[in-house]
């Protein structure tokens, strides 16, 4: 690395300021300080040491994320040949799957990062590091399946839209990830639905039998998976959506740094059980009689409750805000899976609906507090 810093300490003269390539700057900083910690502090004005920066906080989350990313990886390969009655190595099958998730991955990462960088050079400030984790996130809440250049086209949509218009990092009101799966799915619903979309290759795949547990239980047929297949994940979905066991590994390593709310996860699963439940009573359709606690396995309710509802920009930030929060995501997802026939899968839109409530829910649990408050207050 330090072979690196000596190039960098080289050509840094020319990004700053008076150098003759000072408009550059942004884009040189943001490559500085993402290979290297920054070697100057804060000069004036109240500021706050730490030893964790966004940069930190972003790379734990990408941490938290590689089992469920690995596991995608592999189930990939499974998913394809197993539609083929084809056996392959543990080897194979996640070279196959590398081999199509990598682009995916590339193409998140470079279009998403490219406006960050050409925003940051427009605007001359300093490139912001929150799309290390909307790189990754959007390919994994992607079926395999989808075209490259829908996949690019709802990563533009995401961050422009998305993200830049409000500001960029830490201004917007709408996770990205969630914004550009939403774009594609409204926007190109074939490639984003369906018994196809969830197993590569399902062009050449004959007789493919690929649909989701929700998708198959909105038809009204019997899921056919046992629980245990379920909680690993041997099912398709969404690339890194479809195993429990690894995505509560990340959510564990992401509780104890300290970077996730537990209390809304914990409010997201309480909600979701509690509306299954409910519907368990009725028991009018395949959906409401699907086991309460194994609606919390299928989907992407679990991935939803742990990396994007938890989502510090754009949750509440009071404590009980979050209970409100968390909960509510979880009552609305499952409404949406059990009334919603063209859309069996409600988490994307209940975190979104629950995103522009956020700052409500804060406003209301804020002025409660300040109302308790003056009550004690008169009192005494």
């Amino acid at each position: 690395m330090q072979f690196l810093n000596n190039i960098m300490e080289k050509y840094r003269p020319h990004f700053k300021k008076g150098g003759k390539f000072e408009k550059y700057g942004p884009a040189f900083s943001g490559i500085d300080t993402f290979l290297f910690v920054p070697n100057h502090t804060t000069k004036s004005g109240a500021h706050i040491r730490d030893g964790i920066d966004l940069k930190r906080i972003m790379i734990i989350v990408v941490f938290a994320l590689i089992p469920a990313t690995l596991f995608g990886i592999w189930n990939i390969g499974y998913q394809h040949f197993s539609q083929l009655g084809i056996e392959k190595s543990f080897l194979e099958l996640f070279w196959y799957g590398s081999i199509r998730f990598l682009p995916m991955v590339i193409i998140s990462y470079a279009v998403g990062l490219g406006i960050e960088f050409a925003y940051a050079v427009f605007r001359g400030h300093a490139v912001n590091e929150g799309y290390l984790v909307s790189g990754l996130l959007i390919p994994l809440i992607m079926p395999v399946d989808i075209p490259l250049w829908m996949l690019t086209i709802s990563v533009i949509f995401a961050v422009i839209i998305g993200k830049e218009a409000f500001g960029g990092t830490g201004m917007n009101i709408l996770n990205p990830a969630l914004v550009a799966r939403a774009f594609a799915f409204f926007s190109y619903a074939g490639s984003m639905s369906g018994d196809k979309v969830w197993v590569a290759d399902s062009a050449i795949t004959d007789g493919v039998s690929g649909e989701t547990v929700l998708g198959t239980l909105a038809a009204g047929k019997d899921a056919g998976l046992s629980v245990f297949d379920m909680f690993m994940g041997y099912m398709p979905g969404s690339i890194g959506e479809t195993s429990v066991l690894m995505i509560l590994i990340g959510g564990a390593f992401l509780l104890f740094t300290g970077i996730a709310s537990w209390r809304i996860m914990l409010a997201t699963v309480v909600g979701g059980a509690f509306t299954a439940f409910i519907f368990n009573l009725w028991g009018l359709n395949s959906l409401m009689n699907f086991p309460w606690w194994q609606h919390l396995m299928v989907g992407g309710f679990i991935f939803g409750a742990v990396f994007m509802a938890t989502d510090p920009v754009t949750a509440t930030q009071t404590i009980r805000g979050k209970w409100i929060y968390g909960f509510l995501i979880g009552v609305i997802a499952i409404l949406v899976r059990v009334f919603n026939g063209a859309y069996p899968e409600g988490v994307m839109m209940a975190i979104l609906l629950m995103n522009v409530f956020a700052p409500t829910i804060d406003h209301y649990v804020v002025e409660a507090n300040i109302k308790r408050r003056q009550k004690r207050k008169q009192k005494l």
